[in-house]
């Protein structure tokens, strides 16, 4: 169970790795000994916490505890973006786990804002879930579950967007279907779909919204009404969009009369 804060709100997962993100803001670094003193945990869930955090290349790992986060040649680009516009994403995660219901197949596609939705589903859902992703973060989140549902979808690995794509990738994805997909994206507007800068993540983008029954697309507002290199999808195969409250109006207007239910964090 989350424990209290000193205002009576309670530190769940997201809380408290906003915290940290806060602390590391003003310092850099902070000590597992600490956190587990300011959240009421036992370390080794504060590591938990901290392991999870790497895996969306919010935080490096150091010794005793975590620092800033230090863009690696494997992947800057990921945690370039995992890191902007953090309020957002937890705001969106939050919302967007809403959405999902014990006993479905999921499909996590890669973006550092799906990774935020897998890291904030609670744990009653964690047995209940069948996950399948082609997002390393989400594999390793999902790895450190009791007793996971996970099916890992594999290929070949791009690590500026910590996935994996290609021709064996795509192949594993037409084999299955699933109840919901959950995706993000570099756009999403109107007029011009579902949008991501690169090819072969658009293509096993588009494979995986083909074969879910629902698509929910999570995109904080600086996406909207914004039209990327290639097209994932259609607006017609978006169902749902979660986004927060700085979204265009009229671009979020347009998506509603294209049939896509708004959902504002």
């Amino acid at each position: 169970m989350p424990v209290s804060q000193s205002d009576g709100t309670r530190w769940d997962a997201p809380a408290r790795r906003a915290r940290i993100l806060e602390i590391l803001d003003t310092q850099d670094f902070v000590g597992v000994k600490d956190l587990s003193e300011e959240f009421g945990l036992t370390e080794m869930s504060v590591r938990r916490d901290l392991t999870a955090m790497v895996n969306e290349g919010l935080i490096t790992r150091v010794r005793g505890g975590a620092a800033k986060p230090t863009p690696t040649v494997s992947s800057p680009q990921y945690a370039q973006a995992a890191s902007r516009n953090l309020h957002a994403k937890r705001l969106i995660a939050a919302r967007a786990v809403e959405l999902l219901d014990p006993g479905l197949s999921v499909f996590f596609y890669s973006g550092s804002t799906v990774a935020r939705v897998a890291a904030s589903l609670p744990k009653d859902l964690h047995s209940t879930l069948t996950v399948v992703t082609n997002s390393l973060p989400v594999i390793e989140e999902v790895s450190t579950w009791q007793d996971p549902h996970l099916v890992a979808v594999g290929g070949t690995y791009l690590p500026s967007y910590m996935t994996f794509v290609g021709p064996q990738a795509v192949h594993a994805v037409e084999e299955m279907n699933t109840a919901v997909a959950v995706i993000g994206c570099d756009g999403l507007s109107s007029d011009g779909g579902l949008t991501t800068p690169h090819q072969l993540v658009a293509e096993i983008g588009a494979t995986i919204a083909r074969q879910a029954a629902r698509t929910i697309v999570v995109a904080d507002s600086t996406k909207i009404g914004k039209r990327g290199f290639t097209q994932i999808a259609p607006i017609s195969a978006v169902n749902v969009l979660v986004t927060d409250s700085d979204a265009d109006e009229k671009e979020l207007a347009r998506l509603q009369e294209a049939g896509i239910e708004i959902v504002v964090a």
